[in-house]
């Protein structure tokens, strides 16, 4: 065994934020056997049930106690100075040194209208602060850095069935729905995005389709530090100009679309 095979077969930190109202749903099933499927291979896991916590959803100046209430709110810049002072609301900093503390990010929520539940949206927006997940105090976005080293996951539920997430599928395909996380998220703050976990037809599930959906996800689990990651291209890595926009050439032929952004594998 070589000593990159011997390190991912090591114990790891894992960071599992779930996003569902209900106790007793699909989600938190997901979530309940995930954190105990991990645990059993040896891993410590901690939960960010955002809806059990009570999670604040909504920036605003409360997030940052020093702000000056008379003073005009410029987030970026706001959440920068907090960040870097270490004066940010109790809620957000706890969420930040999980982050810190984890190898990998697991996000485990239902797709309500094409994205997150308002809930989880606002964690990402609270939590990935200018001085924590970007800005110009840290290195270049979408790359390895500021976060990078760590390993991203989403699992997801649609009601809709798989085909209408396809190539031709009316609701587009679910790589271009996700982009926002996978790449705008995970991989602009250097964490390595693996391809989603999703569950389709989600509103009506037997006890047959759950058990087989749980196998399929121990198995995604068991390769959360094997498998590969999306290949997204790095922004320093020459595939893009100073203006930020891909080199011409750089891409396969008949690659368009946001597929442009991910290195042809292999």
């Amino acid at each position: 065994m070589n000593d990159t095979a011997a390190q991912d077969q090591q114990p790891k930190k894992i960071l599992l934020v779930s996003a569902h109202p209900e106790p007793r749903s699909l989600n938190a099933g997901l979530t309940a056997f995930a954190a105990d499927h991990l645990r059993a291979a040896g891993h410590e896991v901690r939960v960010s049930d955002l809806y059990a916590m009570k999670w604040k959803a909504v920036l605003d100046a409360d997030d940052f106690p020093d702000h000056p209430g008379d003073r005009r709110l410029d987030v970026m810049n706001a959440s920068e100075r907090a960040t870097l002072a270490g004066r940010l609301a109790p809620d957000i900093a706890a969420e930040q040194e999980k982050v810190l503390w984890s190898d990998a990010v697991i996000l485990q929520f239902p797709m309500w209208w094409f994205s997150t539940p308002a809930i989880l949206k606002g964690w990402i927006e609270r939590v990935f602060t200018s001085g924590f997940g970007y800005g110009p105090a840290l290195p270049p976005p979408y790359s390895e850095n500021p976060l990078g080293g760590r390993r991203a996951l989403v699992s997801v539920t649609a009601g809709a069935r798989a085909s209408s997430f396809s190539d031709r599928g009316i609701h587009g395909q679910l790589a271009d729905v996700l982009h926002p996380l996978q790449h705008g998220l995970f991989w602009f703050t250097g964490m390595a995005p693996l391809e989603p976990f999703v569950m389709y037809g989600a509103n009506e599930v037997s006890e047959e389709e759950f058990a087989a959906a749980k196998l399929a996800y121990g198995q995604r689990l068991d390769g959360l530090f094997t498998d590969e990651p999306v290949p997204y291209r790095t922004l320093v890595g020459g595939d893009y100009g100073r203006d930020m926009r891909l080199l011409p050439g750089v891409e396969a032929p008949g690659t368009s679309g946001l597929g442009l952004h991910v290195r042809p594998r292999g």
